[in-house]
């Protein structure tokens, strides 16, 4: 559990690219990764318009000569200091991604970037490639895989309480777009745009969420192939979809379902997964993320409760206020921070850690996963080998 002690010499010096104010996103990374003294907040590029990104920069507490017009200035510059940027988080609309997060390893800095990666695989075994070479940790935000109950999940089912795993049901299907909000709301406007938001839309912006748990709980599990049909039923969004059920065979014999949705009306959020093995079935729902729901056929339901003495010890290692208590999203965000911190530390060190966080690797395969879908849905939902 943390009690706040610090899990790094030095706060890692930090940046981020975009995220300026109005930025729902950039308050909870920064939340996150300021809340264990592992991240100091020292630069930025906050803003494509460089004085409203100074104003709100002062606002941080951020000195005005490290307020940046853009990312490209900002690398150059703090390359330049000797208290200059290690980290850097990119909290911009999708299809800068891969400019910025590449640009930034380059430039010797270790880097947690939104999601999606990139656009497409070969982008993202680029990132794979020049993140190796230069020996920088990449993060991606998968930030509900921050919840503990995702870890007690993982080691109920590596030690085999559900048996064999023969389904895995998931979903992230929300309805406040039911109609075009895009209409009158900038933050959603740009993810239905194809030139910005990339070859998909509820696919890469929440079917990737559940989609990552999944290979939390089940690392060792891999896809063989797919069928993927998406829609849009608001039509002014083609070609990009707004709902989309995709099923998955693994080289296992198992299965996968994965609805995207932002059309489900009367959903809050909508994000749930369900595995059910030959002995048991466990259920996780986003909102009410301190509960992980384990069902042996034929007994009563267990819940089991975040914080408590009867979980994996690995399982209660990041609670930050013991059972009982509610926790929540910006914690989830700042045990993946904490994570992110302690990899690139280690990173800096020569040395490689031993606990699984979103990684460079995992953003690849997202992006891969949504490629997949895409193929197999502009193919008539077609089955496809996953490639």
């Amino acid at each position: 559990m943390y009690y706040g002690e610090k899990k790094i010499d030095k706060p890692i010096r930090w940046a981020m690219v975009g995220g300026g104010k109005g930025s729902q996103i950039g308050y909870i990374h920064r939340s996150a990764a300021l809340r264990d003294f592992s991240f100091e907040l020292v630069a930025g590029a906050f803003d494509i318009d460089p004085e409203r990104g100074k104003a709100f920069g002062r606002e941080l507490h951020v000195a005005e000569d490290r307020c940046y017009p853009d990312y490209k200035t900002m690398f150059a510059e703090e390359a330049k200091r000797e208290d200059g940027i290690q980290a850097v988080s990119i909290a911009t609309p999708n299809g800068t991604h891969f400019e910025i997060t590449k640009a930034a390893l380059e430039a010797g800095l270790h880097v947690v970037c939104e999601k999606p990666l990139c656009f497409t695989a070969e982008e993202a075994k680029e990132l794979e490639e020049l993140a190796k070479k230069q020996n920088k940790i990449v993060g991606v935000t998968y930030g509900y895989a921050g919840h503990q109950m995702i870890q007690e999940a993982r080691k109920l089912i590596e030690k085999g309480m559900l048996g064999k795993i023969r389904i895995v049901n998931m979903q992230f299907a929300h309805g406040f777009h039911n109609v075009a909000v895009e209409k009158n709301t900038a933050s959603t406007k740009w993810r239905v745009d194809p030139k910005v938001a990339g070859p998909s839309y509820v696919l890469g912006d929440v079917g990737t969420h559940p989609l990552y748990l999944s290979e939390v709980m089940l690392p060792d599990m891999k896809i063989k192939r797919l069928m993927c049909s998406r829609q849009s039923f608001v039509e002014s969004r083609a070609p990009l979809e707004d709902n989309a059920m995709t099923i998955m065979e693994y080289d296992n014999g198992a299965v996968g379902y994965v609805w995207s949705s932002c059309v489900n009306c009367g959903s809050m959020h909508g994000q749930k997964i369900r595995v059910i093995g030959e002995k048991a079935s466990l259920e996780w729902w986003d909102e009410r993320p301190n509960q992980l729901t384990y069902e042996v056929q034929g007994e009563p339901v267990r819940i089991l409760e975040r914080g408590m003495g009867y979980l994996d010890e690995s399982s209660v290692l990041e609670d930050r206020i013991g059972g009982g208590h509610p926790e929540g999203l910006f914690e989830a965000w700042s045990n993946l921070y904490s994570r992110f911190a302690q990899a690139m530390d280690a990173a800096d060190h020569g040395k490689t850690v031993d606990f699984w966080y979103p990684d460079v690797h995992a953003g690849a395969e997202g992006v891969r996963w949504v490629e997949n879908c895409v193929r197999s849905a502009d193919n008539g939902a077609s089955w496809v080998d996953y490639i």
